[in-house]
């Protein structure tokens, strides 16, 4: 991709989804090499009432975006996952979330990417890498 993608452009691209928008989803910077984003936390986002931690399920959400938008900058448009492994680190209690994306590995059909989930004082709640599919959409 050859135009510099700015956050609000990606982040207008990212909330077209109604998925995404639910989860509140803003960029907070695009670049060569990743995107992070922000999840602006939700009551329906409670596993367990009695001890109010998040869905794992949110937390495996944002790890595939991050890692799926980090490669944006080169396709220009989410990507599908074809693979995808998270790591839970610890309990993820309400409040907005940051996930983080990098690029492992840019291909021309297949590509890696990983990210990291953190609560609001940086502390790493869950990890993962995923692979995506980043050929050119048949015309």
């Amino acid at each position: 991709m050859t135009e510099k993608l700015t956050p609000a452009a990606v982040e207008e691209m990212i909330r077209t989804r109604p998925f995404h928008e639910w989860l509140g989803l803003r960029v907070q910077k695009v670049d060569e090499s990743g995107i992070e984003l922000t999840a602006t936390w939700r009551e329906e986002w409670v596993a367990n009432p009695e001890r109010r931690y998040t869905h794992g399920g949110i937390l495996a959400t944002l790890v595939d975006l991050a890692a799926d938008w980090a490669l944006v900058m080169h396709t220009g448009r989410g990507v599908p996952t074809i693979d995808m492994r998270v790591d839970y680190h610890r309990a993820a209690m309400p409040g907005d979330l940051t996930a983080k994306g990098r690029i492992v590995k840019l291909g021309s059909q297949f590509s890696v990417a990983e990210a990291s989930v953190h609560d609001k004082d940086g502390a790493l709640l869950a990890s993962g890498r995923g692979v995506y599919l980043t050929a050119s959409p048949k015309a």
